[in-house]
């Protein structure tokens, strides 16, 4: 898929991992249609001006995401893919020093990261089914974010681990499904990144992830997340694939 003159959603874009790779299709001459809570920076849009839409989405909402694509499309054009970063992070352990954890906040991480991936998944890809094919027959790709905790998810991230373990299962199905319409699917499974959602956890625990890292012993860089998410774009033969990028963490 080429990214110049084609245009990608992503959610969760105005932040984090989502808007690095906001940034970096809209560098590339993609425009942009960010689906998120809040609005991107505001330098980008003076920058980039109609090549960037952005539209409150809840993607728990299927009323929000059809909207967010319908009222996007016209200014940026046909939509050629999507990538899927809206999520949240939860810790609780399951008998907690208050008695069981709490179902709510289990259901709260499900419905955003799973069931949220799903609903943006599902209408972008019928989104991109109604339009004519490119090079290769292929109409467009998608890009799911899974995470480390996924497989090697510690004490306290059951909710967390269940949501993104949610969406590597869903790869391979998912990429079988949509091969009639030309669409590729796939998913990063992150290690530890300077994002928002890290930036918000006790500093002790941020440092004990650190520590954890082999090479190199630091937080990933949103930017690097971006970069292997180009690279999917990009490249015809990646599909049905989950790849890790975590510098060889194996979380304790």
């Amino acid at each position: 898929m080429q990214i110049s003159n084609h245009t990608f959603l992503v959610s969760g874009g105005s932040s984090g991992l989502g808007g690095a790779c906001v940034q970096r299709l809209l560098n590339h001459g993609a425009s942009v249609i960010v689906a998120d809570l809040v609005p991107p920076p505001q330098h980008l849009a003076d920058q980039y001006g109609a090549r960037l839409f952005f539209q409150r989405t809840d993607v728990t909402s299927e009323a929000d995401v059809r909207s967010v694509i319908a009222t996007g499309e016209p200014q940026t054009g046909p939509l050629r893919g999507a990538v899927i970063c809206a999520g949240v992070v939860h810790a609780e352990r399951v008998l907690g020093r208050d008695g069981a954890a709490s179902l709510d906040a289990f259901r709260r991480i499900i419905d955003i990261n799973l069931n949220g991936t799903f609903n943006v998944v599902r209408l972008a890809a019928d989104a991109i089914a109604q339009h004519e094919p490119l090079e290769d027959g292929e109409r467009g790709v998608l890009v799911m974010t899974a995470s480390v905790a996924a497989y090697d998810g510690q004490i306290g991230q059951a909710a967390y681990s269940a949501s993104k373990g949610g969406i590597v299962a869903m790869v391979l199905p998912l990429a079988r499904e949509l091969a009639r319409y030309g669409i590729r699917i796939n998913a990063i499974a992150p290690g530890v990144f300077e994002t928002p959602m890290v930036q918000s956890m006790p500093e002790k625990l941020r440092l004990s992830l650190i520590e954890q890292v082999p090479f190199p012993s630091r937080l990933g860089s949103p930017d690097e997340f971006a970069a292997l998410t180009e690279q999917i774009l990009t490249n015809r033969m990646l599909n049905g694939t989950v790849i890790r990028l975590d510098a060889a963490i194996r979380m304790s």
